[in-house]
């Protein structure tokens, strides 16, 4: 703690942690292009980008950055064989990692099941490369947030997400503390995504429990406040 109480955040290590992301619709190449380089520079845990680039941007960076993109995105409906053969041709084209939506209608059904057998086919197809199950917490109740969790952590898939940020909000600090206290010291990770903007809250969700960070303004904010000292 600093002076005046405040937290001292150590920017550079929280952007060790960050996926930093552009899935707009409207992202052109030249915008991916500046976000692999920021990355490259910063020194991010990855780029997390829409499928269509992945080729561009693997050949961009020759190895140098982990390639993060995104599975049945955003409203994960599609069906498993289809989340199946995206993940299987973004692998091909050089995605290090995958962040794959689930069916939140089989939620609302409790078809709990068919989501665990959806996971366990995407991570076997992931292999050694990370899998990540986002959830959507703005659209779950309390006990559909705690399932999902021990579910996730059932199926071997690396870490658990909270959102898209494409629905309602994004990461809570109270949702991300639930995940924490419900997956215990076991494997699964967590990931925050999604209205994160500052270093502050980034800091915290990583005091709460996350050990990584779904970004798009971090990288900026860092940047501006290195040019005027």
């Amino acid at each position: 703690v600093g002076l005046g109480g405040e937290r001292i955040v150590d920017k550079k290590q929280i952007l060790k942690s960050v996926d930093h992301t552009l899935l707009r619709q409207d992202a052109g190449w030249e915008q991916i292009r500046q976000l692999c380089e920021e990355a490259l520079e910063f020194g991010t845990a990855s780029v997390c980008i829409p499928p269509s680039f992945v080729r561009r941007a693997a050949e961009l960076t020759g190895g140098r950055l982990v390639i993060d993109t995104v599975v049945g995105f955003p409203n994960g409906y599609s069906t498993t064989a289809a989340k199946a053969f995206e993940a299987e041709e973004l692998i091909r084209q050089g995605a290090d990692e995958l962040d794959m939506v689930i069916n939140l209608g089989d939620v609302r059904d409790r078809r709990f099941d068919r989501i665990l057998q959806e996971i366990r086919t995407l991570k076997e197809l992931c292999g050694p490369r990370i899998l990540k199950v986002i959830v959507e917490t703005c659209l779950l109740t309390e006990e559909e947030k705690k399932t999902l969790c021990l579910l996730t952590a059932e199926s071997g898939a690396d870490y658990i997400k909270t959102s898209t940020g494409f629905a309602g909000r994004g990461a809570s600090f109270a949702d991300v503390s639930l995940f924490a206290r419900t997956i215990g010291d076991g494997k699964l990770r967590i990931k925050a995504a999604g209205g994160i903007g500052t270093f502050e809250d980034a800091s915290r969700f990583l005091e709460l429990g996350a050990s990584r960070i779904g970004a798009s303004r971090l990288v900026a904010l860092y940047r501006e406040e290195l040019q005027h000292g």
